[in-house]
């Protein structure tokens, strides 16, 4: 089996290669993504490229005919496009003219699978949310949340890419918050600073997964004859001031309105802070049913929700540690 890889050097990607250059049933990997390659191995090709490049995309194809494409490519923090961060047109650009342009492609191309990495925020966190959302739950669009703005105008294309007569196996992935040793360097800044919102009770709910996790999911979308949306996350949900409470001894309470002030005013002067739509939801529970992806993928996640937050602080602290040894050295 050959395989396209689109944003082959993204965080996620960096967990993905290694597995899918060592399965038996992969023959070569196709990488693409703008930036240089981040990993080398006699299966692997890296191109650099630019998804929205159509052209590109159908040499690619009539070379080195990929039977199934792995769409990751998608800018998930505005901090990535340094002086663009605040071009939400170029954003949008990307995330969505480029998933069309790798959808079209690869269907032109009649290749057996697409799989495509979504995410929990396209159901949105709503005061109205049930206790566990599944996958026939509506997708409902976060306005000012441009990651979410974007997942679900992805996730609309594949709708009309699956209305189509004849079009390749499609899989459409839909983890939570995402950690691990190659997490979005936000997240993982987030769970270290010991603060977290006050809220008002019932406290929402929410969840993450680990990296390695979401890689078992898409090798058994891969290689199983499966189709259509599936969640991931761990167990058990929990509050956010649960989790930074784990992670902190001594985690802090602060007005909500506080923060969303503060974020709001400040974002736009530093790459630090991401845009504040992704606060409007914390107030409210977003809690996913895996239950079809533990059936038809034959997909448990490793990690429960309280071990992927011990791993995550556990690494922080020992880069923090040689960080402030290697400063004294000097």
């Amino acid at each position: 089996m050959r395989i396209l890889l689109t944003g082959a050097a993204s965080h996620l990607a960096a967990v993905l290669l290694p597995r899918l250059c060592l399965h038996p049933a992969v023959e070569r990997v196709i990488g693409l993504d703008l930036k240089p390659a981040r990993y080398h191995h006699p299966r692997y090709v890296h191109i650099r490229g630019d998804v929205r490049e159509q052209r590109l995309l159908e040499r690619i194809h009539r070379q080195q005919r990929p039977h199934a494409v792995i769409h990751l490519a998608f800018v998930v923090l505005r901090s990535q496009l340094g002086q663009q961060r605040h071009n939400r047109a170029l954003i949008r650009d990307i995330n969505v003219n480029g998933s069309r342009a790798v959808f079209h492609s690869a269907c032109a191309a009649d290749v057996d699978c697409l799989i495509h990495l979504s995410s929990a925020a396209v159901y949105g966190a709503w005061p109205d949310n049930p206790p566990r959302l599944d996958e026939n739950q509506p997708r409902r669009v976060m306005r000012g949340f441009s990651y979410a703005e974007d997942k679900n105008a992805v996730e609309d294309l594949l709708d009309e890419l699956q209305a189509q007569a004849t079009t390749p196996r499609v899989v459409c992935l839909r983890p939570h918050v995402i950690l691990g040793h190659n997490a979005q360097p936000f997240l993982t800044a987030l769970l270290r600073q010991p603060f977290y919102p006050r809220l008002a009770p019932p406290a929402p709910l929410t969840q993450c997964i680990w990296e390695t996790d979401v890689v078992e999911a898409i090798l058994a979308s891969l290689l199983r004859p499966v189709r259509g949306p599936f969640n991931l996350a761990s167990e058990p949900a929990m509050s956010f001031e649960a989790m930074q409470r784990q992670a902190h001894r001594l985690a802090i309470p602060l007005p909500f309105g506080l923060l969303r002030w503060s974020q709001r005013r400040l974002w736009r002067f530093t790459a630090v802070l991401e845009e504040p739509g992704w606060l409007d939801g914390m107030p409210h529970s977003l809690a996913l049913d895996c239950a079809r992806a533990r059936h038809l993928l034959d997909w448990t996640p490793r990690y429960d929700t309280p071990a992927c937050i011990h791993m995550l602080t556990r690494r922080s602290r020992r880069l923090r540690q040689r960080s402030k040894a290697g400063a004294a050295r000097t």
